[in-house]
């Protein structure tokens, strides 16, 4: 636009001048002064760093490492990691966050070597390392996956043969641990063999990895089809496929089951990996994959059994995804227990059946169904906040034993033998 603008001023000069009028107001400094204002970016290049930035009225702004990173100053401020304002010990912040002037600006900037200094008005220094503005920038945090992971079909699980962790080297040894978690991270579920079938020692094998979530059901529960709870689940019938406790406000991260014994047939325990049927709704109908992922659901359980009396609501959108990287995180899907629809105005409904609609044939599709026929001495680890799970109709007696575990004590183990989590 200024181009345009420069050329035509030139075009009238030349006319005012043809006819002998000299114009003071059209001198050089004043179309210089419609010429955009130079950029001046600091570069810094050799052998170990390649970088540039520049200091903006308002933030600082960084390419370094094929990422440009934009920065607020009281952001920066806040950040510090000197002395003075975190404690390397605890990990925790020192700095009053709430102290910080609004309108913080650095006084100086400077690169040294890898390490960028920004000098303030009362003279407090603070270091940044380039890569660590890298790991924790707004930009880069878009480009990282919180948790990597294998989405899979029944043939894609099937095919990659993904082996199962012998219960002693579970319990006694760090490699089969870590290998187990390896697993259950990337496909959300993972195998235990060899375990004796009892409770106690079901029990010592999920508190190797995580507190026992105590829930309306208790720690460690009995589960057989004496219908002794409000549940379709304390039955022989079958069950679709679903997660678990949508009615909590936060869903039981991970789910254990072993079954102790079965004198009968059928049974069959039906595995679907929801985010793989999510991201093929991503795929073929994206804005459906937004709506399933910002309009709020209640689900509810009511249970008046005996001594058993509970009211439970849990409320959240089906799919919930990371907003600044879309990642997504928790799929909350469960038709017998979803509540009624009074959260949606009614200018929405019809366009989140459809997209519920769409969703409910993907994770139906019979190629995304993987059946396994739990057995004594094998337990089976879900990730509940991916995994859903249902169970084909029964014969005979049926007893299985199980718990909830707390995500948060699952993801530490996993971070502690060093796996992304």
């Amino acid at each position: 636009m200024w181009y345009h603008r420069l050329s035509y001023l030139k075009s009238r000069l030349q006319d005012l001048l043809k006819g002998g009028v000299i114009c003071q107001a059209l001198q050089w400094p004043s179309i210089k002064s419609l010429l955009p204002l130079p950029v001046h970016w600091n570069h810094t290049a050799s052998n170990t760093v390649n970088c540039a930035w520049q200091q903006h009225e308002d933030h600082f702004e960084l390419q370094y490492a094929n990422t440009v990173m934009r920065f607020d100053y009281v952001w920066l401020r806040d950040h510090c990691r000197s002395a003075s304002c975190y404690n390397s010990k605890t990990h925790q912040r020192s700095l009053d966050t709430a102290s910080v002037d609004l309108c913080i600006k650095p006084k100086t900037i400077h690169l040294d070597e890898t390490t960028l200094f920004f000098t303030w008005s009362d003279g407090h220094v603070t270091r940044y390392d380039l890569k660590w503005l890298v790991k924790n920038s707004y930009e880069g945090q878009k480009q990282k996956v919180i948790q990597p992971r294998i989405l899979w079909n029944a043939e894609i699980y099937q095919q990659a043969q993904v082996p199962s962790v012998d219960f002693q080297s579970f319990l006694e040894t760090n490699e089969g641990l870590k290998k187990f978690l390896q697993n259950f991270l990337l496909y959300g579920i993972a195998f235990v063999e060899n375990v004796p079938p009892t409770q106690e020692h079901t029990q010592k094998l999920a508190e190797r990895i995580s507190l026992i979530r105590e829930t309306i059901y208790g720690r460690m529960w009995y589960f057989t089809s004496d219908f002794s709870r409000g549940d379709t689940a304390y039955t022989k019938l079958a069950l679709d496929r679903h997660t678990d406790t949508t009615y909590f406000q936060e869903p039981c991260g991970i789910q254990v089951f072993h079954c102790l014994k079965h004198e009968g047939t059928g049974g069959r325990t039906l595995l679907v990996d929801g985010f793989y049927a999510a991201e093929q709704v991503l795929q073929k109908a994206p804005e459906e994959f937004e709506l399933l992922s910002k309009v709020p659901l209640k689900h509810e359980y009511i249970e008046d059994t005996g001594q058993c009396r509970n009211h439970m609501i849990g409320i959240g959108p089906v799919l919930n995804i990371y907003p600044w990287n879309k990642e997504l995180y928790l799929i909350r899907y469960n038709n017998y227990d979803r509540a009624v629809i009074n959260t949606i105005p009614y200018d929405v409904v019809h366009r989140w059946y459809r997209a519920h609609r769409t969703l409910t044939a993907e994770l139906r599709r019979p190629e995304n169904e993987f059946w396994v026929k739990l057995k004594p001495g094998r337990v089976l680890f879900i990730d509940n906040w991916r995994v859903l799970h249902g169970r084909e109709c029964f014969t005979g007696y049926r007893q299985l034993c199980g718990c909830y575990l707390t995500r948060d004590d699952v993801l530490n183990t996993a971070r502690l033998l060093g796996l992304q989590a």
